[in-house]
């Protein structure tokens, strides 16, 4: 004992050296955002992705050196843990070594020889980089979950997270080879670098992390124990991206109303799907707000008034959009309440419990895990990601019915029998096509979004010796919703086009057309980057410029 004893001792000096090296000479930045393992916010993480620097919270970092103690004692004693004592997948019966009532020299050491051979081995990724932004997100998730205080890692493990997100190192991790049951083999390219062996982006150029942690006064990892297990098992990547998904999903839904109401108008639409006389008898979670959103955003509209040229009844593609908002919505909230369970708490096989429970530990099975007077090391399945895999395929089908009743709005925009207008919203001595030809974009959007919106968390094959036979495909899964997005800002930049076209035209007729106060500042914001279509014209620019406009409309 007597060996760990110095060897932690020598740990603690470094930890403390490069917790140092962090703090002095440099004061907190008032954007800093402190991590305690339970409190994380994704507001903070899209900060720290865009530069802000990260504290570990003092009691999150006495919980790691009691999690850690607690996990080498249970070497100490003999217990089976996997990844220390015994191999990992189906090398789970594989015997590492015997502590012997001792964590000696040589057993520090062959436990690190199976660390540095754990990481080279899992680090086999394909495809182009994680983006920088992205992969600062993925850090600052994985050492939040670190901090919960249940992995065992050598508290200077969470230190060089820290210290990778402060001195802007950003290991280049491959964006593809992930199955959804921890993102092992790419978040291994993490603990790579960490150890030396891997490229980073240090402050924008890409180098060996050798060069950049000598740069940046870090000192590299020499991993024992549960180290490189902690490393590369967790889903910090794939929920990074469900992040990503969710944030491109909220801000879409955020404009989506207004979209919606600027395309009643140019129908000149009947208003009488969205009161609440008829929606309040049969109130369906989230129903109430989305027609609440369409009518605010109709406020001083028209619309309001009674037309005689307008239908009794609208086109389904009108009368149910709330309906797809609030599915939308619904599914939207439930993936944000996931994600926040998933970024605050440890996804850890096995898991580390100081203070475990003591319940059904008279039975033999369930006493080999505890360790008496401090807690346990318990096998566990908390790498299971998939409830925010099914939250993400939840919210992706719910938008794939938000762009068909887009596509088909937009298509009706340019039927004169619904609209009473020109065809195809052609202006006055314009014999061309004007939107005739244009509805096969978005019709090609809303094909690849039905192909994207197809469950995937159920699709694989079995591996590592039929151990691993269960799939969630989280990475997957949020790369085809944030496509889905990218597909629905492109359909509802074209929307826009024919729906501000249509009130151009009524206007022509009748200059004192009322819009409402939401409807007239995005027909505002968006008639000063797309002009009104008096005669054909190339409308690929335009496509361009709506489709990051809708992206990027406050």
């Amino acid at each position: 004992m007597m060996e760990w004893m110095n060897m932690k001792a020598t740990k603690n000096i470094a930890i403390s050296t490069l917790a140092l090296a962090l703090t002095a000479g440099q004061a907190m930045a008032a954007d800093t955002v402190v991590l305690d393992g339970q409190h994380f916010t994704q507001e903070q993480a899209w900060a720290i992705a865009d530069g802000a620097k990260v504290k570990i919270a003092a009691q999150s970092a006495t919980a790691l050196v009691k999690a850690h103690e607690l996990l080498m004692e249970a070497a100490r004693l003999g217990k089976p843990v996997y990844g220390l004592t015994v191999g990992v997948g189906l090398n789970k019966d594989h015997k590492l070594f015997d502590a012997n009532g001792q964590l000696s020299p040589e057993v520090l050491k062959a436990s690190e020889s199976f660390n540095y051979s754990t990481l080279r081995a899992h680090s086999a990724g394909v495809g182009e980089p994680m983006p920088v932004r992205l992969t600062r997100v993925a850090l600052a998730v994985r050492l939040n979950t670190i901090l919960s205080g249940h992995t065992g890692v050598q508290p200077y493990v969470a230190e060089l997270y820290q210290a990778y997100l402060n001195h802007d190192i950003t290991p280049i991790i491959p964006s593809k080879g992930t199955i959804g049951e921890a993102d092992i083999l790419l978040a291994s390219h993490v603990g790579l670098a960490m150890i030396g062996e891997w490229d980073v982006i240090y402050k924008g150029e890409r180098m060996s992390s050798v060069e950049a942690m000598k740069k940046a006064g870090i000192k590299p990892l020499q991993p024992v124990g549960k180290d490189a297990l902690s490393i590369l098992s967790n889903n910090a990547i794939g929920a990074t991206y469900a992040m990503a998904g969710y944030r491109d999903a909220k801000h879409l839904l955020e404009v989506s109303p207004t979209v919606f109401g600027l395309s009643l108008e140019g129908l000149n639409g009947n208003v009488s799907p969205f009161l609440p006389q008829t929606n309040d008898i049969r109130p369906f979670p989230q129903l109430q707000r989305a027609t609440q959103d369409i009518l605010n955003s109709l406020s001083g509209s028209y619309l309001w008034d009674e037309n005689n040229e307008r239908p009794l009844q609208d086109p389904l593609s009108y009368r149910t959009t709330a309906y797809t908002f609030a599915s939308a919505y619904k599914a939207l909230a439930d993936l944000d309440e996931v994600i926040n369970i998933q970024i605050n708490h440890s996804d850890d096989n096995p898991g580390v419990i100081l203070g475990a429970s003591k319940d059904y530990g008279q039975h033999s099975q369930v006493a080999k895990y505890l360790v008496e007077g401090k807690g346990g090391v318990f096998p566990t399945t908390n790498f299971e990601p998939l409830p925010v895999a099914l939250a993400v395929q939840q919210l992706s089908i719910a938008l794939t019915h938000v762009s068909h009743n887009s596509a088909m709005r937009t298509i009706h925009l340019s039927d004169n029998h619904f609209t009473h207008l020109p065809r195809f919203l052609s202006a006055p001595g314009n014999n061309g096509h004007a939107f005739g030809a244009i509805q096969k974009t978005f019709v090609d959007m809303q094909v690849r979004n039905q192909a994207l919106a197809i469950p995937v968390s159920f699709n694989g094959i079995a591996i590592a010796g039929n151990i691993e036979d269960t799939f969630t495909n989280l990475k997957l899964a949020s790369d085809n919703l944030i496509q889905i997005v990218d597909n629905i800002n492109v359909m509802y930049g074209l929307e826009l086009m024919h729906s501000t076209q249509a009130i151009d035209l009524r206007k022509q007729t009748n200059n004192h057309l009322k819009q409402g106060e939401a409807t007239k500042a995005m027909y505002d914001a968006f008639r000063k980057q797309v002009p009104f279509v008096d005669i054909d014209r190339p409308f690929t620019p335009d496509i361009r410029v709506s489709k990051a406009f809708i992206a990027q409309y406050e």
